[in-house]
């Protein structure tokens, strides 16, 4: 019997999406054969060996509307000539090709949305492209059948947006006890200081990012920052770092897969998530980092926002800032590292990385997916 054949789109250019990844072993785990879509960058790095279909578009542009304009219209035209079964599109910024498609072809459509997309802060000052992606939201997310989010409270804001129910499926990581993790002389990193680490895909404005550099100003040689990932203040960063001459305590990696961040991560004193509560997008978060702290085995320092402070009130796996001063995040991290309950918190973190488990996550899409009728 052949195969069904399920293709995934997502705008980014495949390297670092663990939540589309995970979706798309799922898919081959349920007998699909997966065509996974994205775009190809100057920078992008090469995807390496891959076990399902992988195409990533080149485009003239690489941001700003002409960028959004023909990744559009390119993913228009090769869902259009390519042969599938179920259409999976990741965020707003794919919906309308596959939702057009989805029609054209009479083929289901599953809608899974990672964020509130239209209050991300960067279209905050841009009411005019907030309205176009309000509107096109407005349009297509009533009729759809079938969706997903990342957690409880996005899902409650868009059924009381569009009484449309979301399903939540959290992007928890992949429990692998036991496997193997590089030394920190593997790495590169100093072996007598206490690494704090910020990592992510989205380093970006009202993350605290900024805030957290400064604080080390205010914190001693024996710590250093470690700053994974990609996102639109990391140039800003990198300055202000040379600004405060503090380029000694702080060390930057462009984003890497998840196979090998998660060697850094594990090496790591204390994981940092703090995001402002500057918008409902971020409010509402819950950033995949947090799994991946709690599975590498190492406590959190996080805003208060409601699913990241349930998860560690829950499990007494890490503290809070109360504001972004630098000097009272550097007091946070100092107490907290230098405090003698510091290894039970850490311990709570071994025992929670049980229960937020990707194998019992997944059951959720699991059981979506053989509702489909196809």
């Amino acid at each position: 019997m052949q195969k069904k054949k399920v293709i995934v789109s997502v705008i980014n250019d495949l390297v670092t999406d663990q939540r589309v990844a995970r979706t798309c072993h799922v898919l081959q785990e349920l007998n699909f054969n997966v065509l996974l879509i994205g775009r190809k960058l100057k920078t992008s790095k090469p995807l390496g060996k891959m076990e399902y279909e992988c195409r990533r578009m080149r485009l003239l542009f690489e941001q700003g509307p002409q960028f959004y304009l023909f990744f559009n219209i390119r993913l228009f035209f090769v869902l259009l000539f390519t042969k599938a079964d179920i259409l999976f599109s990741n965020d707003l910024d794919t919906l309308l090709p596959n939702y057009l498609i989805s029609k054209l072809k009479g083929i289901p459509l599953i809608y899974d949305s990672h964020e509130i997309f239209c209050e991300v802060p960067e279209l905050q000052s841009q009411p005019f492209k907030k309205r176009i992606w309000e509107l096109l939201e407005s349009w297509i997310v009533p009729n759809l059948n079938f969706c997903i989010t990342v957690n409880q409270s996005i899902a409650n804001y868009f059924f009381n947006k569009y009484n449309k129910p979301f399903i939540y499926i959290r992007n928890i990581a992949d429990y692998a006890k036991g496997s193997a993790i590089k030394s920190r002389p593997d790495l590169n990193l100093s072996t007598n200081k206490k690494i704090v680490i910020l990592q992510g895909a989205g380093i970006n404005i009202e993350r605290g990012a900024e805030e957290l550099l400064e604080s080390f100003n205010y914190l001693d040689n024996s710590y250093l920052l470690l700053i994974i990932g990609s996102g639109d203040v990391i140039t800003q960063l990198k300055d202000n770092a040379t600004r405060f001459d503090i380029n000694h305590k702080v060390k930057f990696i462009d984003k890497i897969p998840a196979s090998e961040l998660r060697h850094y991560t594990a090496n790591a004193n204390l994981g940092v998530s703090i995001d402002k509560d500057s918008n409902l997008n971020y409010h509402f978060s819950l950033p995949n980092k947090i799994f991946d702290y709690i599975h590498a085995g190492i406590p959190i320092l996080a805003t208060r926002l409601p699913e990241i402070e349930r998860i560690i009130l829950k499990n007494q796996i890490g503290i809070f800032i109360d504001h972004h001063d630098p000097k009272h995040i550097a007091h946070q991290i100092n107490n907290f590292l230098s405090n003698p309950d510091y290894l039970e918190y850490k311990t709570n973190t071994l025992i929670a990385s049980v229960e937020y488990n990707w194998n019992v996550e997944k059951q959720k899409l699991i059981h979506l997916l053989t509702q489909i009728d196809i």
